[in-house]
C-alpha cells in the first residue's frame, strides 16, 4: 500500500498546522457518510530557476470553490490564504515536487439537507505520474458518466468518483491499464480521472463540455493548441471514430500527459513518438516547469 504520510508528516486543517498522524474526522460525517466534499489534485514543480512553483494555483482554487457552491457547500475560504497555506504544507514538509489535495468536507449531520459548514484540509505527498510513464492500453467500459441532469457534472465532488473506481477496477481486471467511460448517449465522454484527445489529419479534437468534467490540463492543453497552431475542435465523437485516430491520449493533473497503445486491442497508425499528442506532451512539461519549449526540435510526422 503506498504510504502518503508519516510521523513527521504536517498538513492543514482549518487554519491549523499539525502532524497527519494527530488529525482526526468525526465519524458522523456527511462527506464520510455520503460523499458530500470537495477535492482538488493540484501539483508543485521544481521549475528551471530552482523555485517551487504550484502550477495554476488560482484556477485550481476558483474550480474549488466553484465546485462547493454548485453542491451548496458553504465556502467561507479566502484563496489566497490556502494558495500561501499550501506553499507552507510544501515547506514544513521539505518538498519541491508534490501533488497537493485540498479537501472541503462537511461536519456531522445525518440528515440528507445542505451542509451549514463547510472544514478545509490541505495535505501533499510525492507522486510521480499516476498513470505511469509507458503507452496505456484501454478499454471501453460497461459504466457510463453520470447523466449531467442527474448531478453537477463540472463539480469535483468527492462522491462521485465512486464511477471512476468502478470503471477503472473493471478495466484493470480485464488486463488493460485504464478504461474510457462514454456518456448517456454513446459518445466518448473521458477517463476516470482524465481528459481524453485523438490525433486525425494533422488536428486535434476533443469532447466539449456538458458531460464532462472540464479539467485544468485539458484547459492547458488547448491553450497549448492555440500558441503552437495545432487545430483544435471541440467536438462530439463516437468509440468507433475514436478507433480511426491516427494517436491518443489522457491529460490530467495527476496523469499529466500519457499516450495510448490501443482501445479494445485495436492500435493506432501514428507512432506515439512522431505524434503531435507526443509535441504537446512535451510542451506541457516545459510549461509546468517554466522552461522555453523548441518545436523546432520535435519531430512530428
Amino acid at each position: 500500500m503506498y504510504s502518503y504520510y508519516n510521523e513527521n508528516t504536517i498538513l492543514y486543517v482549518n487554519g491549523e498546522y499539525k502532524k497527519a498522524t494527530a488529525a482526526t474526522i468525526d465519524l458522523y460525517g456527511q462527506s464520510l457518510h455520503y460523499g458530500y466534499a470537495v477535492f482538488e489534485g493540484i501539483r508543485a514543480y521544481k521549475t528551471a530557476d530552482g523555485s517551487v512553483k504550484i502550477f495554476k494555483a488560482k484556477e485550481h482554487f476558483d474550480r474549488f470553490k466553484r465546485s462547493c457552491e454548485l453542491i451548496h457547500m458553504p465556502y467561507t475560504f479566502n484563496n489566497e490564504e490556502l494558495i500561501a497555506a499550501c506553499y507552507k504544507v510544501l515547506e514544513l514538509n521539505n518538498m519541491e515536487e508534490a501533488y497537493i489535495r485540498p479537501l472541503a468536507f462537511c461536519p456531522p449531520n445525518m440528515t440528507l439537507k445542505a451542509a451549514s459548514e463547510t472544514h478545509v484540509l490541505i495535505c501533499a505527498w510525492e507522486w510521480g505520474a499516476y498513470l505511469g510513464e509507458k503507452l496505456l492500453r484501454v478499454m471501453t467500459s460497461s459504466y457510463q458518466r453520470p447523466n449531467p441532469k442527474a448531478f453537477k457534472i463540472e463539480s469535483k465532488t468527492a462522491g462521485l468518483y465512486v464511477n471512476s473506481i468502478l470503471a477503472s477496477q473493471e478495466a484493470k481486471e480485464k488486463g488493460y491499464d485504464e478504461a474510457l467511460l462514454l456518456d448517456m448517449n454513446g459518445y466518448v465522454a473521458e477517463g476516470p480521472g482524465a481528459n481524453i484527445f485523438f490525433e486525425k489529419d494533422g488536428k486535434i479534437f476533443t469532447p466539449p463540455p456538458g458531460n464532462i468534467l472540464p479539467g485544468i490540463t485539458r484547459a492547458t492543453v488547448i491553450e497549448l493548441c492555440h500558441e503552437l497552431g495545432i487545430p483544435l475542435e471541440e467536438k462530439l465523437f463516437t468509440v468507433d471514430e475514436l478507433k480511426t485516430a491516427e494517436s491518443v491520449f489522457y491529460c490530467g493533473t495527476a496523469a499529466e500527459l500519457v499516450g495510448w497503445d490501443s482501445l479494445d486491442g485495436h492500435g493506432f497508425s501514428k507512432p506515439w513518438a512522431s505524434s503531435l499528442g507526443k509535441l504537446l506532451q512535451q510542451a506541457y512539461k516545459a510549461r509546468v516547469l517554466e522552461k522555453e519549449f523548441d518545436r523546432s526540435a520535435v519531430t512530428v510526422a
